[in-house]
Formats: structure tokens, sequence, C-alpha cells
């Protein structure tokens, strides 16, 4: 199986977008500009994004795009099937065809890692990616609080 750039940068938008979240509407063109993906490639996962109710879109001066769910209850599995992107490992794309018309040694194999991969990414949020990509928290002490030093 291999997740082509469709998936990657559909995931990479999604995670731009969500540390945007609550700024209000994002347009294409900053996140095109943020993330070094085109603009026009962006409009056509946005627009597959958005028949699969995961982003809305505002029109007019002001205007881009919005997570449409809680960046908790996105997952990357979602993101990555709405831009029709296969998660198939299997060389018959499932049709159980695959030598002669007949269903190969290892097809059984594949289709056990199609679970586990859309199990795994179907578990991991946006909110997860978004938390990973901020920076840690730094403490910092009030000034009246700090320990006084020894001379």
């Amino acid at each position: 199986m291999r997740l082509t750039t469709k998936g990657r940068f559909a995931v990479t938008a999604m995670i731009d977008l969500a540390m945007q979240n609550g700024s209000g509407p994002v347009t294409l063109a900053e996140i095109s500009q943020r993330q070094k993906i085109s603009l026009s490639y962006l409009e056509q996962l946005f627009a597959k994004l958005r028949r699969s109710e995961l982003v809305n879109s505002v029109r007019g001066p002001g205007g881009g795009y919005n997570l449409a769910k809680d960046v908790g209850q996105v997952s990357v599995a979602e993101i990555i099937l709405a831009v029709d992107e296969p998660l198939d490992a299997t060389q018959c794309a499932g049709k159980v065809n695959c030598q002669d018309d007949r269903k190969c040694s290892t097809h059984d194999l594949w289709t056990q890692l199609n679970g586990h991969i859309l199990d795994y990414l179907g578990s991991v949020s946006l909110r997860q990616l978004t938390d990973a990509q901020r920076p840690s928290a730094t403490v910092v002490m009030p000034v009246g609080n700090m320990p006084e030093r020894s001379q």
C-alpha cells in the first residue's frame, strides 16, 4: 500500500486548517503559502472534503474554510477516504482476482493489513496531530515566587 500525495496533502492541509481553528475562515491561498501546496490542487481536495462534510466553506470577503466537525472528531482515515485515496494493500483492489482470476496466496494477509491500517488511521484525530504540532507550554514562575539565591 502506498499513500499518494493526494492523501498526504489532504491531511497536511487539514492539520493547517485545524491549527487556525477558531480564528475565522481560512483561505486556501493561506494554506497553500504555509504548506507549499498548489492552490489549484487544494481547491480540488477541499471540494471533496466539503462534499464529505469535513469542512464548511464561507463565501465572500473574509471567506474561506472552517472545520465542519470538532477537531477531536475528525480522523485521519476520514480525511484520506474523503479525497478518494484507496487504503488497500491488495494487488486486486479487494476483488479477489489477484492471480489468474483467483485469490492469491497472500490475499488474506494484505486484507488483514488493510484492516489494521484503517483501524490505526481511524484512531488518530486531528486534535492529536495539532496538539503534537504546538510548542510545549513553558512554565513561567511569577517574580514574587522566585527562590532566593544563596550568596
